[in-house]
């Protein structure tokens, strides 16, 4: 019983396989240092190439060193988390759009309501400190 368990949780969920410790340093000093050309490139080239060469260059540079960042382990689990993500959100029941509408007038009102009252005692509190402050003895 408890085999089956663990089959089905281990379907659910794949192992990631982990890099040694050298190599996913590697590859995120590889990763850093493509998204830095990226970010100093763009200014230091500027004289050399035209502009469209430089987006082209510096998209490809930027998608290389994501790609290079989702091959380490942290981004082998964030892609992981990424794709939970998106089927928990194919489960949520969104309203309605009546539902949508009716929640916001009861938002509007609600505040405007607030809004009055808190108008009103400021307004209260601003004639309470005049009286005082004018009252000579």
């Amino acid at each position: 019983m408890a085999n089956k368990n663990k089959k089905k949780v281990s379907e659910k969920t794949p192992e990631i396989t982990l890099k040694s410790k050298g190599v996913n340093t590697f590859l995120w000093i590889v990763a850093i240092a493509l998204l830095a050309v990226v970010a100093v490139g763009n200014v230091y080239f500027s004289t050399h190439f035209s502009l469209l060469v430089r987006v082209l260059l510096m998209v490809g540079l930027g998608v290389a060193g994501l790609v290079v960042a989702a091959l380490t382990n942290e981004g082998k689990k964030a892609i992981g988390f990424l794709k939970e993500s998106r089927l928990e959100l194919r489960k949520i029941i969104w309203p309605t759009r009546q539902e949508s509408t009716q929640t916001t007038f009861i938002v509007i009102a609600i505040t405007v309501v607030v809004s009055l009252i808190l108008w009103a005692m400021d307004s209260i509190i601003v004639q309470l400190v005049t009286f005082l402050t004018e009252l000579r003895f």
